[in-house]
Formats: structure tokens, sequence, C-alpha cells
């Protein structure tokens, strides 16, 4: 194999896909998610409705399957 033929194969990078928030319904390249349920919801929605989603900042808790989900802060 030669160089050009590994540059091409190699050397593309995968376009990240953007993942639909299920409380706005847009299209975000980052949204946090359930490990569960695949529910997902973008960083704004979260800020806003933390207040019922997690009691102490570290976890959150699904509003459809009830799973805790971690933010990755431990």
């Amino acid at each position: 194999m030669n160089s050009e033929a590994t540059r091409r194969t190699f050397g593309r990078r995968r376009r990240r896909s953007l993942t639909e928030c299920h409380c706005c319904r847009q299209r975000f390249p980052f949204c946090w998610q359930c490990r569960h349920c695949g529910f997902s919801i973008c960083q704004d929605c979260i800020q806003e409705n933390l207040w019922g989603m997690s009691c102490n900042g570290i976890t959150w808790q699904c509003p459809d399957c009830g799973e805790q989900n971690g933010f990755g802060n431990q």
C-alpha cells in the first residue's frame, strides 16, 4: 500500500452526527443522553430543568425511565 492510498483511507475524519434534543427538538453536536433508554437533552434545556432533574448537581434523573445518569464530574 503506498502512502497516497494510506492518506486517503486513514486521513479522513468522520463528521460528527447531530443529536436531537427531546425537549426543544433542535439538533446539537452534543446532548446529554440516558444510558438506559437513549433520552437526549441539550445543555440549555438541562440547565433550565436542572431543578427538577437533579438534587445534587452530580447526577440527573431521566424523565422517561427514571434512571440515574452522571454528569461526568465524579
